[in-house]
């Protein structure tokens, strides 16, 4: 397959998952939910709609590709992709930009997540036999020439001791935060919770932990958050977010809560599921300097305004779970890489 032709299928994917009727789809969506119950069937299709029109869409693929001069002709490199499964189709970005850097992946599934992409390599096998010769799910990778892994920090270290002698981009635990100014509406607010509670906020670009201005009023942020109390009728939502509650109950730890998050005052970057950490600022120069600081752990900033001087990407409320084709995970230009390689 040409470039012309491995654009064209991708292309084709992303129309059939906005526009056609596909049952059996559905079906590994509802075989996927009750394998793994964070994986909604709404949380599911939020991934497929976000991929199909941020991702697969036939001009933005041309210019993307065209920005990298990908060859035309596919290559024999092997690439090994370890997937992570924190969210549904999380390493789509990595297949796709194999594919169309025009080498062959050799797929390690998450447990996690081990129907939903297979069925898409289908499809496009369906539409163009040729395309199956680019994907190879396995159990183990072997023989490949470089890797793609992601996983916790603590799977980040035998990552580096297995491929570390190829070359690779290896992926650590990251978080996303959001930085307020206090002039927010309600409605802004509101759309904040969707970078906030979208996939249960598993994802490394969920909101994990708020910038407040000294003297903000926390309780009115509950208010309008409490409009995704809908969250407390899933199960193991609902059993993170009580376990949390007594452990900070028990502790006599400070904490504010609504009927779907607990919000509580802390440093870090990484919160527990049903949690929101947070954090005053004076000026934002100093908001700067700590997300500088910890450019490492910090996936994207979400924010309505102007940070001076601020070298991590910005994203508005809203719209940290749609990243497009040129928001690499961890700031590493994956397209970058993968066309730099050479048989």
């Amino acid at each position: 397959m040409n470039l012309s032709d491995r654009i064209a299928v991708m292309a084709r994917l992303g129309r059939h998952l906005l526009e056609a009727q596909d049952e059996y789809l559905e079906a590994v969506i509802q075989r996927t939910a009750h394998y793994n119950p964070w994986f909604t069937k709404e949380n599911q299709w939020q991934a497929l709609r976000a991929i199909a029109e941020k991702m697969l869409d036939a001009e933005a693929l041309s210019r993307w590709a065209q920005h990298y001069n990908v060859a035309d002709a596919p290559t024999a490199i092997r690439v090994g992709l370890v997937m992570a499964g924190n969210i549904p189709l999380v390493g789509f970005q990595d297949v796709l930009c194999t594919f169309i850097a025009g080498h062959r992946a050799q797929i390690k599934l998450s447990e996690k997540d081990p129907y939903l992409l297979p069925y898409l390599l289908q499809l496009l096998a369906s539409w163009a036999p040729q395309a199956a010769e680019f994907f190879d799910i396995v159990e183990r990778l072997s023989g490949f020439d470089a890797v793609i892994a992601t996983g916790s920090n603590n799977s980040a270290r035998y990552f580096h001791a297995y491929f570390g002698q190829y070359p690779h981009i290896i992926r650590r635990n990251r978080n996303s935060v959001a930085v307020l100014s206090g002039c927010e509406s309600d409605e802004m607010l509101h759309t904040l919770g969707q970078d906030i509670f979208s996939y249960f906020g598993l994802g490394c670009r969920n909101v994990s932990k708020l910038y407040l201005p000294r003297g903000y009023d926390v309780k009115k942020l509950l208010e309008v958050l409490h409009e995704y109390r809908q969250l407390i009728l899933h199960e193991k939502y609902k059993h993170n977010f009580d376990y949390n509650f007594a452990l900070l109950t028990l502790n006599k730890t400070p904490f504010h809560f609504n009927g779907c998050v607990i919000m509580k005052e802390d440093p870090a970057f990484d919160s527990r599921i049903a949690m929101l950490h947070y954090e005053y600022y004076d000026s934002l120069p100093n908001v700067t300097t700590t997300l500088h600081t910890a450019s490492d752990k910090i996936q994207v900033v979400v924010s309505q305004q102007l940070i001076p001087e601020l070298k991590l990407p910005v994203v508005p409320f809203g719209q940290s779970q749609q990243p497009g084709l040129f928001d690499y995970p961890d700031g590493v230009d994956t397209m970058a890489f993968l066309t730099a390689l050479r048989p």
